[in-house]
This record gives structure tokens, C-alpha cells and sequence, in this order.
């Protein structure tokens, strides 16, 4: 999949979470932050380029601030994946790394992702909040679904971690290949990795559903996945800020689903709902 990239300078930390917050609502799918700037991703087939340049020319030129637009192309991510991709260690237990990474015997649940350009390789907050979260559930004996999968690693953790069954979803062909090779390369066949969306969802009565994704396909979805979810079922989210939990509850609470705790890093969030 290609990406636009929106590239913002010479914003200050207010201007910065204003235009996450907008850009997200016009399909920005992630962000970067650095001392230089905002990058905010959006993928190519969503980009609406009238209405990103006069919401650009609006809200950032006319403020002092400056833009540009790059489109990013597959291989460009590949070469970004292999030349900063290091091993992560999650609450002392689950190791995450590259195949040309050693494991360490010490740490319980190795995991060995090769992430090519799907998401999910422990780097990023959400990613960290989501493992973290979920070995506190202890999937043992457990049904998990896991929606937007990436590269596996949520749901090749459930399964190491013993869960009675494990389905894995995600809509982009790369992740969905992507997925699937790291389940066989984990000896987690036995994850059921689809190509599709919450339409796809193959069946019901999960004890734990995990959706790290962006913030305006969880506000669709939450109704979905409340339905989806056994009695006393769980539901960890992440994929948005804090200043977002209001929102996500206020759709939860309509669903049915109670809002238990919640983790916080660098202003990312990971979230847990009961029913």
C-alpha cells in the first residue's frame, strides 16, 4: 500500500495536537512527532488532495507554519523497517524482535516479527500498550479475536500464551500476508489470519477482543464488537489519544460496554471495556 505523507513545520506542541486531531478526521492513519515537525500518514486510495490542500492552506500556511506532501511508495518502507527495526522488551516478559535478532532465554514470550510495512512491531506506544494489557488478561484457555492485526503480533502472543483460539483480521493485503507468514514463522498456525474487516469477523462469543486501529474505524466498529463479545467478555483498544477517551466511551457506554481502566504513554492510550 502507498502512503501520503503530510509534512508540517514550524508548529509549536499546541499546534501539533490541534492538527493530529484534524488530520486524523480527514483519514490520517498515523503520526510521527519530532524536534522538526509533524508527519502525519494517510494511505494513497483515501487521500481526498482538494480538500487535505484547503484544510493545509487554511490551518497551516495562513498560521505561520509550512507543509509538504510526499507520496511514500512500498519500498521505501521496507528500507525504513530494515535500518531502524531494534528488539523491544514489553513489562519484562514479551520480547519482540527480527529474525537476525538473538532471543534472550530470560524473557518468557518470544516473539520473532518481521514487520515489512505492516503495523505492529512493539515500537510504537499502541503496540506496546496493546501487549502489555494483554498478557494482564491472561489468555490461557481463552477465545481472542484480534481486528487490524498488522503483522501478528497481538494474536501470535494470545496464542503463546494459550488461548483456545485465535482469529486475526486485517483489510490490507500486505498485512494479511504479512500476518500469515509471521504466524508459521512463530509455529502459531493455528492463528485463523482473514483478509477483511468487521464484516468478516467469523464468529462470536470472544472472550477478549483487541483492536488497534485508528481512532474513526474504532467509533464504527465498537458497536460490532460489543456484539461480538461473550458475557463478562473483555475489549482492549488503542490506536488514539487521550484527549479521544471521552469520545470512545461515550460510544462504548452506547454499546453496553463498561469502561474498566486505561494505560497512557506519551499521550497515546490503551483502553479496556467489559460487558
Amino acid at each position: 500500500m502507498e502512503y501520503i505523507k503530510i509534512r508540517i513545520t514550524g508548529l509549536d506542541e499546541t499546534d501539533s495536537e490541534i492538527l493530529m486531531a484534524c488530520l486524523s478526521d480527514l483519514g490520517c492513519e498515523s503520526f510521527l512527532e519530532s524536534p522538526e515537525g509533524l508527519e502525519g500518514f494517510i494511505p494513497a486510495d483515501m487521500f481526498k488532495e482538494p480538500e487535505f490542500v484547503a484544510f493545509l492552506d487554511q490551518e497551516v500556511n495562513e498560521k505561520g507554519m509550512a507543509y509538504t506532501l510526499e507520496r511514500i511508495r512500498e519500498q521505501n518502507w521496507n528500507a525504513i523497517w530494515e535500518s531502524q527495526y531494534s528488539p523491544v522488551i514489553i513489562a519484562g516478559k514479551c520480547l519482540v524482535r527480527a529474525p537476525f535478532h538473538p532471543p534472550v532465554p530470560e524473557i518468557p514470550y518470544d516473539l520473532v516479527i518481521e514487520p515489512r510495512m505492516s503495523f505492529g512491531t512493539a515500537h510504537h506506544e499502541t503496540t506496546s500498550l496493546m501487549i502489555e494489557m494483554l498478557m494482564e488478561e491472561k489468555p490461557e484457555g481463552r477465545k481472542i479475536l484480534d481486528m487490524g492485526c498488522g503483522t501478528g503480533v497481538l494474536a501470535i502472543l494470545a496464542c503463546k500464551m494459550g488461548a483456545s483460539a485465535v482469529d486475526a483480521i486485517d483489510n490490507d493485503e500486505w498485512a494479511f500476508e504479512n500476518g500469515r507468514d509471521n504466524c508459521l514463522k512463530n509455529n502459531a498456525g493455528q492463528v485463523n489470519v482473514i483478509r477483511g474487516d468487521r464484516n468478516d469477523i467469523p464468529g462470536s462469543g470472544y472472550d477478549v477482543i483487541i483492536a488497534n486501529i485508528n481512532r474513526n474505524v474504532l467509533l464504527d466498529d465498537i458497536p460490532t464488537y460489543a456484539e461480538k463479545l461473550a458475557l463478562n467478555g473483555i475489549l482492549l483498544m488503542s490506536g488514539f489519544y487521550t484527549d479521544d477517551i471521552p469520545m470512545i466511551s461515550d460510544k462504548a457506554g452506547e454499546a453496553g460496554l463498561k469502561l474498566v481502566n486505561y494505560k497512557e504513554q506519551n499521550r497515546w492510550v490503551g483502553i479496556k471495556f467489559g460487558k
